[in-house]
């Protein structure tokens, strides 16, 4: 479970109930109930939620669901755990050459190093293996670059649904001028409608796509780096030079966290990748 994505939301809405509440008058129910209007929950949420069925294709809408789903699940790349297992690799590829790494291949937890490693000791040429994984790593980005713009649209069509639920109360509220008692309770259902969408874009939908774009940033350069280190033991590249090469993906935090730990061992096992094919 990814705590920071729940507490963020939570804190968000906690923020909009103390300032309700802070800045108005009565009862905290009677505070609270100046900010519910049915029609314009139904106006904002179903009107939204039928653009984006009309906007998106079936497959679309499960793999926005289903990336949605990950922003609330908690997953860590341990790039150290992976540079120890490829430099691993590298020794064994270096001693005993590239064939010993067939049964190390059985035993790699991470798909797409498992690829990786068996396309190499299948003898792939180096430019074809290197096609193939960019390939992959490509489809992948595409994959998210696709539910991650099904999410910021909800975060377009929200506000916009809010705007007219909004024009809908202030044309009834202008058809009944003559009403002076009912002016302001029209004023503020109309205004309560763009409140709505609102929060559907700034709490909801675009801090969920920015923590899904976090995500893809993340399994992306943690691909990169199995590349890069596969193609280097194809490469027949000295160990330690692999090392130097792959700890340009590591952060200072990392490097640090790396000389620290006991030699050839990281801070935990290698993550699996988030997405799932």
């Amino acid at each position: 479970m990814e705590l920071t994505t729940i507490i963020g939301i939570i804190l968000a809405f906690g923020a909009i109930v103390f300032g309700i509440l802070s800045s108005g008058e009565g009862t905290i129910m009677e505070q609270l109930g100046g900010f519910v209007d049915i029609p314009s929950v139904l106006v904002v949420i179903i009107g939204t939620a039928a653009a984006v069925i009309a906007t998106n294709t079936g497959a679309q809408l499960k793999a926005m669901v289903k990336a949605v789903s990950k922003a609330f699940k908690s997953v860590s790349y341990d790039s150290i755990a992976t540079i120890d297992s490829i430099i691993e690799l590298a020794n064994i590829a270096r001693k005993e050459g590239l064939l010993a790494l067939e049964e190390v291949a059985e035993k790699v937890e991470d798909p797409f190093m498992k690829k990786a490693v068996n396309l190499m000791v299948d003898g792939t040429d180096p430019i074809l293996l290197k096609d193939i994984l960019e390939a992959e790593i490509g489809a992948m980005e595409n994959r998210h670059k696709s539910a991650i713009g099904s999410v910021e649209g909800i975060a377009g069509i929200g506000p916009a649904f809010g705007m007219l639920g909004t024009l809908i109360g202030l044309i009834n509220m202008l058809a009944n001028l003559n009403d002076s008692d009912a002016l302001g309770s029209g004023m503020s259902v109309a205004l309560v409608t763009t409140f709505y969408g609102s929060v559907i874009a700034n709490v909801i939908a675009n801090p969920l796509a920015n923590k899904l774009k976090t995500r893809s940033a993340e399994e992306v350069l943690q691909m990169e780096l199995i590349l890069e280190g596969i193609l280097s033991i194809h490469g027949g590249e000295n160990p330690h030079i692999i090392q130097e090469k792959l700890n340009a993906f590591l952060s200072q935090t990392e490097l640090s966290a790396g000389k620290n730990a006991p030699k050839g061992k990281g801070k935990g096992e290698a993550a699996e990748p988030a997405e799932e094919e």
